[in-house]
């Protein structure tokens, strides 16, 4: 049976929600907050040592500056309210990408709950916020300097403590990475769903972990 470490996922899908029920992105949005406390809850039922979401790619400043600053303020006061149930949870929270960015009061209380949590062990949760995946790799071989290999390289990674994902979920319809964790999702099981993130629930993580403990991982080999 596959061991399981590390689950990434692509919220994809929470504006296009938000549009079919309300013809509102950010209700997408902030129903989409809940998915994610529903998934982090269940990947603590299910033992899940490390869950990453890709939160806001530096591809999505092109959106709207109304949308972008909802999305801002919206994950601002969910820290603002959770940073202390948060820590007595046990949950480690992690930043992967560039947030210099992003506006000070963001900055400031993400500094605060990684600061506050960086020793709990019950699960870590990364959030990949203005995060693009070749950015993160030309940065990493820069810092390398010389003397090239694998190893040198992902120590300059943004994830360079953990394991990589053994199961990448997309959900939303579309197969595709968009730029998200190129390095790491080498060897990854891809999972792609056409259900939309805010309608994704434990049920829907728990067969895809039961489909991946199925599956017989070669890594090149017979």
């Amino acid at each position: 049976m596959n061991k399981l470490n590390h689950i990434a996922f692509i919220m994809d899908g929470n504006g296009r929600w938000g549009i079919l029920k309300k013809k509102n992105r950010n209700l997408g949005h902030l129903q989409g907050v809940e998915t994610v406390k529903k998934v982090v809850a269940a990947s603590i039922k299910f033992s899940i040592p490390i869950i990453t979401f890709y939160v806001f790619s530096s591809e999505n400043w092109k959106r709207p500056q109304s949308e972008k600053s909802y999305l801002f303020n919206l994950i601002k006061k969910y820290f603002e309210k959770e940073i202390s149930n948060l820590h007595e949870q046990g949950i480690k929270i992690n930043i992967l990408g560039d947030i210099k960015k992003l506006p000070t009061s963001l900055k400031k209380i993400l500094n605060k709950t990684i600061t506050i949590t960086k020793k709990n062990n019950k699960i870590i949760v990364n959030l990949a916020i203005n995060y693009g995946a070749k950015n993160e790799i030309l940065e990493a071989v820069k810092k390398t300097k010389n003397r090239f290999n694998i190893k040198k390289i992902e120590k300059n990674l943004y994830t360079k403590n953990l394991p990589n994902p053994e199961i990448l979920i997309r959900t939303g319809g579309f197969q595709r990475l968009s730029n998200f964790l190129l390095w790491q999702l080498a060897y990854s099981e891809l999972f792609f769903l056409k259900k939309l993130w805010p309608d994704f629930n434990s049920k829907d993580l728990l067969s895809i972990i039961k489909k991946y403990k199925k599956i017989k991982r070669n890594y090149g080999k017979i």
